[in-house]
C-alpha cells in the first residue's frame, strides 16, 4: 500500500482502531487533525504513542498522521502504537527485529468479555439469599 513516500499501517487494541500514515518530515504527530499532546493529554499515553519511533531512532524523521476511532483513550493509544509499528515495518523490513523484541508488532488480544443473560455483567451474579 505504498504511495509516494507514504507508508500505511492499521493498529487495533480493545475497541480502538487507528489508521496510520507515515511520511518523511520533521516528527510531527497528529491524531484526528489535532496535535498528539492535545489528543492524548496524559504523558504516559504520549510515551506509548512515541514508543515505536523511539525504538527505531526515527522520532524526528517522520510525520505521523492518524485517524483514530472507537474505544477509549487508552485503547486508542495502544492502537496508534500498533499502527505506527506496522507502518515502520512496511517502510523498512529490517526494523522487524527491534520492533518484535519490544513487543510492538503483537496485537494485544484482550477484549471485553460479553455480558451473559441471567447475570449483572459477564461474570458477576446477583446476590444469593438463602432465606
Amino acid at each position: 500500500m505504498q504511495t509516494t513516500d507514504n507508508f500505511h499501517g492499521t493498529g487495533r487494541r480493545k475497541r480502538g482502531i487507528a489508521r496510520v500514515r507515515l511520511s518523511l518530515g520533521q516528527g510531527v504527530i497528529t491524531v484526528n487533525k489535532r496535535p498528539v499532546d492535545e489528543y492524548f493529554p496524559r504523558p504516559s499515553l504520549q510515551q506509548i504513542v512515541r514508543q515505536p519511533l523511539e525504538v527505531t531512532q526515527s522520532l524526528s524523521r517522520f510525520n505521523v498522521d492518524v485517524k483514530c476511532e472507537g474505544g477509549g483513550v487508552s485503547g486508542q493509544a495502544g492502537a496508534v502504537r500498533h499502527g505506527i509499528a506496522r507502518a515502520l515495518l512496511e517502510m523498512d523490513e529490517s526494523l522487524r527485529e527491534p520492533l518484535r523484541r519490544n513487543g510492538l508488532l503483537t496485537r494485544d488480544p484482550r477484549e471485553k468479555e460479553s455480558k451473559k443473560y441471567g447475570r449483572k455483567k459477564a461474570r458477576k451474579r446477583f446476590q444469593f439469599s438463602k432465606r
